[in-house]
């Protein structure tokens, strides 16, 4: 480029660009031939012999560039750029949408270069919401020279995708320092976005592998819960209520209350059902001690969350029990739920209530009907009754009783009917 070769220098110029819009703006811009037919094939082609239109304005050559308002100042900066893009060019740019914009025009004008630098200084930078999404409208219809900007938000292989959901479930069931929990709080997050369907399909589809690598970092969460347990219950009541463990104990829970999330969206509840059942005594019973001289608002408010989940995938069949395990649900959580809600109604979801009463109802409905007897007797003498009501299960329970001698009555002369054989 020649020294004295500047845009918007009239005494030198020997072309006008005119830029013109279809709203009426019309300005013109001073420029150089041997710069532009150099870097454009757009301006090349207008100022050859082959152009048989190429006007004169003020003798000099005169090229009309039409283009959209909007479009205006990215043409500006366009041929100014011509002017320094064998310079250094990195801090030219001014922002995503300006470079965009320029990319844009660099396409329509054929300069390789600018298209190049522009593509260069995109693919490098950070990008806003907003700007993506400017991006991915845009880039599409540039062809392919503008594709490496879309390689940070292409698809990615599904083994990659597995490879970084294994490596987030465990560190997201791991006891890290502190300094870390807000990293595991955020890995415990962006796991379950990884398997929710909203908008999207889910990011992962669960295959056996990553579920069973799932289930047993869960399993090592509860047993590091199991052990907590344990050590809580040797200790004396002065020493659980320390801050420290106490804190470690509502952390527990609150992993285990995602642990659910996670679990029940991958249909793996099984295990964990299992265990909660194990522990159901000692969790009470540990909360009962600890409120003897601490506010346990907190963990009452994680173990009613995860206990309603494990209920609810017992009381609808998602996993089966045998009987004396249910029953040990009911006579555990029962007196503890009904105790617990007046304390912490006001911070929980009236749906969650609903939906734990309604569980209950499932549950003692299933159960033999000598076993609802009992839970209805005791339900229908404590102060307490108005929560979970057992209303329905105790109008079904007097309904099967009464009619329950016909009915046997019936199916047994019905089976008398039918032929022994060997």
């Amino acid at each position: 480029m020649k020294a004295s070769s500047k845009i918007g220098d009239r005494s030198t110029s020997d072309v006008v660009v005119r830029l013109r819009t279809h709203e009426g703006r019309d300005d013109w811009m001073y420029c150089h031939s041997h710069i532009l037919v150099e870097k454009s094939k757009y301006f090349a082609d207008r100022l050859s012999e082959n152009w048989p239109t190429c006007q004169i304005l003020d003798s000099r050559n005169c090229v009309e560039v039409y283009c959209q308002e909007s479009d205006f100042d990215h043409h500006v900066n366009f041929l100014r750029l011509l002017y320094v893009i064998d310079g250094l060019m990195d801090d030219v740019w001014h922002g995503v949408r300006n470079a965009l914009g320029i990319l844009h025009v660099a396409v329509d004008l054929g300069c390789p270069q600018i298209i190049i630098a522009s593509v260069d200084y995109l693919e490098a930078v950070p990008w806003e919401e907003v700007e993506e999404e400017e991006i991915l409208r845009v880039i599409p219809g540039l062809g392919s020279q503008a594709q490496p900007i879309l390689a940070r938000v292409q698809p990615v292989d599904p083994s990659a995708i597995a490879g970084v959901f294994l490596s987030t479930i465990r560190f997201a069931t791991s006891s890290p320092p502190p300094p870390m929990n807000d990293l595991k709080t955020s890995a415990q997050e962006q796991l379950e976005y990884m398997i929710t369907e909203d908008d999207d399909a889910p990011l992962i589809t669960a295959d056996d592998e990553i579920k069973s690598e799932v289930n047993q970092c869960m399993m090592q969460l509860f047993s590091k819960f199991n052990n907590l347990l344990e050590s809580l219950s040797c200790e004396p009541l002065e020493s659980i209520s320390e801050v420290g463990k106490l804190q470690s104990f509502q952390s527990h829970l609150s992993d285990l209350s995602w642990a659910c999330q996670i679990l029940t969206k991958l249909e793996i509840m099984k295990e964990f059902v299992n265990c909660w059942v194990d522990v159901s005594d000692k969790i009470v019973k540990t909360i009962e001690i600890s409120n003897q001289t601490t506010d346990m608002i907190s963990s009452k408010v994680k173990v009613i969350e995860v206990t309603a989940k494990v209920l609810e995938v017992i009381g609808y069949g998602t996993v089966i029990l045998p009987t004396a395990k249910r029953l040990h649900m009911v006579n555990v959580w029962l007196p503890f739920v009904r105790v617990v809600k007046p304390l912490i109604d006001c911070i929980m979801d009236g749906d969650l209530w609903q939906s734990l009463e309604s569980t209950f109802v499932s549950i003692v409905l299933a159960l033999p009907s000598v076993d609802q007897a009992g839970i209805l007797t005791e339900w229908l003498g404590n102060k307490h009754t108005q929560y979970p009501d057992l209303t329905e299960a105790f109008e079904v329970w007097c309904y099967r009783s009464k009619v329950a001698k016909r009915r046997f009555a019936a199916m047994q002369d019905g089976l008398g009917d039918v032929p022994h054989t060997l």
